[in-house]
């Protein structure tokens, strides 16, 4: 990848980026894609986890063994009970590990 591509890409990251995030800038939108916003986060979310949880190697993980899916529901049962952020992400580490261990991976 060339140099001027990296800073090409890096400029438009950043000032759309900028146009949202900068209150001086009167950017208001529509309210059709503001709440069409609201469900970009748990997509990327689903989108990103999904394949890491579910497959390993192009090939699925075996269900009952599988760390990841066991640690997954762990960690949403966790969130559910907790409603603490950082709580949850430590919570959910340290069953994931646990898990890890327990299960000899």
């Amino acid at each position: 990848m060339s140099w001027s591509l990296l800073f090409v890409l890096a400029g438009v990251v950043f000032f759309n980026r900028y146009l949202f995030l900068d209150p001086r800038v009167p950017v208001t939108l529509p309210l059709w894609v503001r709440q069409a916003l609201r469900y970009s986060a748990p997509c990327m979310l689903t989108a990103i986890c999904g394949p890491v949880i579910l497959l390993h190697h192009d090939a699925l993980r075996p269900f009952p063994g599988n760390p990841y899916l066991w640690g997954a529901l762990g960690c949403v049962i966790i969130a559910l009970l907790v409603r603490n952020v950082l709580l949850a992400v430590a919570c959910g580490l340290a069953w994931f590990y646990a898990l890890c261990f327990w299960l000899g991976v």
